[in-house]
Parts: structure tokens; C-alpha cells; sequence
């Protein structure tokens, strides 16, 4: 089963990033100022990965591809690593499919 990790970056701001059950980071968050708005960001990432609608297929300008999730509101709530190639990557948004819905969540910040 995957998990949601929530910590603190060296601007101290709040992100997430989704871990696959055998630890690979398959989403991460951007950065959030406020802990509650991080936890919120991990809410719409479980209630959209389940629809294949929300991910945005992109290819990096050194020609990875990889992934965005969006929200109903078509605002990014997680991004994927890069992928070798497309078959990659789609195994990248079925792991995040199958693992977000039902995480858990480790708060990694002091606070």
C-alpha cells in the first residue's frame, strides 16, 4: 500500500509527495505555505487519481515524458518524476491510480 509523506522543505514550506509500496516517489506536490493546505492537496489527489481524465501527458524538453494530476478546477496538485518512456509512464499514473485512493498519511514536519 502506498503513502502519503508530508515534510518540510529548506523554505520551510509544506509538500507532499505519494510513495509507492516499494518506496519509489510516484507524485510530489508543489509548495504550500500553510500545513492544512498541503493536507487538502493530499484530499484532491485521492478523491482525482482514480480518473484518467485528470492526468495531463506531458513531454519534458529533453523528450521525457511524465504527468500531471489536475484538479476538477484544472489546477496542478501533483506532478510525476520523469519516465524513460511512455509505457513508463503510464505504469507511473496506474501505480498512483491504485495507491493513492487509499494511502496513508506519515507527517514528517516538527510541527
Amino acid at each position: 500500500m502506498g503513502k502519503f509523506e508530508i515534510y518540510q522543505d529548506k523554505r520551510d514550506q509544506y509538500r507532499f509527495r505519494l510513495k509507492a509500496s516499494n518506496g519509489q516517489i510516484i507524485l510530489a506536490s508543489e509548495g504550500y505555505t500553510a500545513k492544512t493546505s498541503c493536507e487538502n492537496g493530499i484530499a484532491s489527489v485521492k478523491t482525482h487519481a482514480p480518473d484518467d481524465n485528470r492526468y495531463e501527458r506531458l513531454t519534458a524538453r529533453d523528450g521525457s515524458p511524465y504527468f500531471n494530476l489536475k484538479s476538477s478546477n484544472g489546477q496542478v496538485i501533483g506532478t510525476s518524476e520523469m519516465y524513460s518512456g511512455s509505457s513508463a509512464m503510464e505504469n507511473g499514473i496506474a501505480s498512483v491510480k491504485s495507491n493513492a485512493p487509499s494511502a496513508s498519511v506519515d507527517d514528517l514536519t516538527s510541527s
